[in-house]
């Protein structure tokens, strides 16, 4: 008797191949990229590439998404299977078989299931995994180590993470035989289901969850507040796409069967009965369509945007190949470091080129309106409204920009980036009000504004004596946390990349030494844009890795639901079409019922995605900005692209599902 269950266990899966072998292959595609990204976290060879350390940061935040999504998913697509298979289970129960001869059955095919998931997942994913090696060594420029290795830390959480996931199922699956009667599991599928209460209720409910939503999207202004804000926009979108999916699709049905024209036509009555029949769980299938598809256009658009712009954005980040930072205005300080700098040049018979120097004061506060507030208290609670300050003189500006501009005492020149300034003053609260007289058109970046997740103010005032002032107020309220006024030297070379670094590296050593002679001298921060270009690359190379990693994720998800909505969708919908076909109804008509059904809410999930992914333009456009993107005109390009490659793919999967439909009513 012993021996019986497992035969049962593999004979159930087997007669059910249709439902169980996309359900294996998704496990199995999950285990082997949770292995791949648990493999480029921890593996040796890619901590010694250049940048490796930063990619492996951020693909470690990847092993956390795909263990999360992994469970939860596995634990969504399995009610399918369940869902079809308690019939079977109450035909055991009726002839004689105890629930606890059922929950035997169930164990032995989840563990079944687990180990072909576990062990082809872990193989495809050991097979492939110097493969993905050797993409990260492609995105960083640099070289992977010759051998093959498994990592056997990167094993054993896979192994651990399913085995958690398919014990959590299968606890799930006893649950719901447990407590269903033997008849009860018998009309499972042939039970229908009964429109939510309080329609109107939660449809207003997610219509005002979706336009809130979408109007935090569109108002916010300031980068900082748009990361505090984008989770609670999205946990408000996905909220609102179930509800208005699952009691839309009741009304749609309503609406169609009052219209008789429509509905009282061949190819539309079964199609909008067997709509109706299952309306909730349609509903929920094709909102979670829409969110996946959304979240797969979201992480393609803007991880694409980023690598796409990374030299772009490098530039901004660093606008000198070479850039001495010396946090002292001091001449006494400052020109020694200039001249060490002309020393090592002079040695390597190199000139600089475009040199940039100038001194200013950057200081944060908070503000209100046109108001800047020196109040740490302040910007812990509202982080979205600190301001990065950069304080020059006119003297500096027209140098600088070869203008001409003289303004008062009490006036200044602005120039905003990362956010649009309104007002026609500036206070700083407890100093004074200074008039704008104007907002200038563009400024030298510094780099900083750039590395920064603030937005910035450039403020150019009259002369040194008003940043004095401004130092002498700022220090007074920040006590040891105040700023100091800084020198700026940058300088481009025209050498290549190694000849740079070992010029950088000189200078280091060089003003070390003049650090070392004089213990008050002060801080000297020397970066290179050559030295500082792998780790750059390494961040975004990650993050478009991660992306695309995800993206395949997702898209498996989308496309199991899409499969198995079809799948469940055929089986309960054959009886019916055999019905109809003994009456007269002929294979031509059942194929245009099937398409009205696949149409009428075919190109639902697909417009919604592309109205989300258009009202998260705003906020997405704003996120990137956190990382020195700018470009606009790129991300409108590489989002409209996404999306029209995206509907096709979404057209073909959706065109191939509907044949396995067609097959099952068709018998």
């Amino acid at each position: 008797m012993n021996s019986l269950f497992p035969k049962l266990a593999v004979q159930g899966i087997r007669k059910n191949g249709r439902i169980y072998l996309p359900y294996i292959l998704t496990c199995v595609g999950m285990v082997m990229m949770y292995y791949i990204v648990s493999y480029l976290t921890y593996s040796k060879s890619v901590y010694q590439m250049n940048g490796g350390r930063d990619i492996q940061m951020i693909l470690s935040w990847g092993t956390g998404v795909i263990a999360v999504f992994a469970v939860i998913f596995l634990f969504y697509t399995n009610s399918f299977i369940i869902r079809r298979r308690k019939k079977e289970f109450g035909l055991y129960n009726i002839l004689g078989m105890g629930k606890k001869n059922i929950a035997v059955i169930l164990v032995w095919e989840t563990l079944i299931i687990f180990l072909i998931s576990v062990g082809a997942g872990l193989g495809l994913g050991i097979a492939f995994s110097k493969l993905s090696e050797l993409v990260t060594a492609k995105i960083l420029a640099d070289e992977a180590v010759f051998g093959f290795t498994v990592e056997r830390q990167a094993v054993k959480s896979s192994v651990i993470l399913f085995a958690i996931a398919f014990a959590l199922i299968l606890l799930n699956s006893l649950r719901q035989i447990h407590i269903s009667k033997p008849i009860e599991l018998l009309r499972s599928e042939n039970t229908g289901e009964k429109p939510p209460k309080a329609r109107m209720l939660l449809a207003v409910l997610g219509i005002v969850l979706l336009a809130g939503a979408y109007y935090l999207s569109c108002t916010i202004e300031e980068p900082m507040a748009a990361l505090s804000v984008f989770f609670i926009a999205v946990i408000m979108v996905i909220a609102a796409t179930y509800i208005l999916f699952t009691v839309g699709s009741v009304s749609l049905c309503r609406v169609l069967k009052k219209n008789k024209k429509y509905y009282y036509k061949t190819e539309h009555f079964v199609s909008v009965s067997s709509m109706a029949y299952r309306m909730k769980r349609n509903g929920a299938s094709l909102a979670s369509i829409c969110i996946l598809s959304t979240m797969v256009l979201v992480m393609i658009s803007s991880t694409l945007c980023l690598y796409a712009g990374k030299e772009d954005t490098l530039h901004k980040r660093y606008p000198r190949d070479i850039v001495i930072q010396t946090y002292s205005a001091d001449g006494k300080y400052t020109e020694p470091v200039h001249s060490a700098a002309q020393k090592v040049l002079e040695d390597n018979a190199m000139s600089p080129q475009n040199l940039l120097y100038y001194q200013y004061l950057p200081v944060a506060g908070m503000l209100d309106g046109s108001v800047i507030s020196f109040d740490r208290e302040e910007a812990v609670l509202d982080y979205g409204k600190i301001k990065q300050l950069f304080f020059l003189t006119i003297d500096e500006y027209n140098r600088l920009m070869d203008k001409n501009e003289t303004i008062a005492d009490d006036e200044i020149i602005i120039y905003a980036t990362k956010t649009d300034y309104k007002y026609d003053e500036l206070t700083i609260d407890g100093f004074g009000t200074m008039k704008i007289k104007k907002q200038a058109d563009e400024f030298i970046s510094n780099g900083e504004e750039s590395s920064t997740a603030l937005s910035s103010i450039f403020v150019f005032v009259s002369d040194m004596k008003k940043i004095d002032e401004i130092d002498s107020f700022q220090k007074k309220m920040y006590g040891e946390n105040a700023s100091i006024l800084e020198d700026y030297y940058g300088f481009d070379l025209d050498c290549g990349e190694e000849a740079e670094i070992r010029v950088t590296k000189d200078i280091e050593k060089k003003i070390s030494s003049l650090e070392s002679k004089d213990k008050a001298f002060p801080n000297v921060s020397i970066e290179g844009l050559a030295e500082k270009k792998q780790s750059f690359y390494s961040m975004f190379g990650g993050l478009f890795f991660l992306g695309i990693l995800l993206s395949i994720v997702f898209i498996f998800a989308a496309v199991l639901i899409m499969y198995y909505k079809q799948i469940t969708e055929g089986y309960e919908d054959a009886e019916r079409f055999e019905i109809m076909q003994k009456v007269g109804m002929t294979k031509r008509e059942i194929r245009r019922s099937i398409n009205s059904q696949i149409l009428t809410v075919f190109f639902a999930p697909l417009l919604m995605a592309g109205l989300h992914i258009g009202f998260a333009f705003p906020i997405l456009a704003k996120l990137l900005k956190l990382f020195g993107l700018f470009n606009t005109p790129l991300l409108i390009g590489v989002t409209a692209g996404a999306f029209a490659v995206f509907a096709v793919f979404y057209a073909l999967v959706y065109k191939i599902t509907s044949r396995s439909y067609y097959r099952i009513v068709s018998k």
